[in-house]
């Protein structure tokens, strides 16, 4: 199929390349599959619609980004997108990019669960959780003058 994308202009994608979002996601409920596609040299990956050209979030694996991140999926969840074994699950948080992009935020309240093996997807919204919508993927640290970002120091 040929896709037209947001970030990466038309594309060919297979089937096999397509998640199915049974109930879509909070705020696109009618958008029901997605492409991860990645952004070269970045910890990044673009969530695209196959629907809409203009429906695309950016997002990442938080365990890079807050190691100490931790989720727990009910079973719900596992039965809703078939996952058998724990090899098949890739999590990601959609991000806010803000401008300067030292202000992005990761919505960790509501990881993007994906089965890459039965292409499953669904926003996980935690409701009884620490996490917010709004974590800062950049801390201040006081070696590098206040600009010490999360992904360099996991990247480098």
């Amino acid at each position: 199929m040929i896709l037209q994308t947001k970030f990466h202009g038309e594309l060919e994608l297979e089937e096999k390349e397509i998640y199915v979002f049974e109930s879509g996601i909070p705020g696109f409920l009618g958008e029901k599959q997605f492409c991860l596609l990645a952004l070269d040299d970045t910890p990044f990956f673009v969530l695209q619609s196959t629907e809409t050209k203009e429906l695309a979030f950016i997002v990442t694996d938080p365990f890079e980004v807050f190691p100490d991140y931790e989720l727990k999926l009910t079973d719900e969840v596992i039965s809703s997108l078939q996952i058998e074994t724990e090899l098949e699950v890739f999590t990601f948080v959609i991000l806010t990019i803000q401008d300067p992009f030292n202000e992005t935020t990761a919505n960790l309240q509501a990881p993007i669960i994906i089965n890459s093996s039965k292409k499953t997807g669904k926003q996980f919204i935690m409701n009884a959780s620490e996490y917010r919508t709004k974590h800062k993927l950049f801390e201040p640290s006081a070696e590098q003058g206040g600009n010490d970002a999360r992904f360099d120091q996991k990247t480098k």
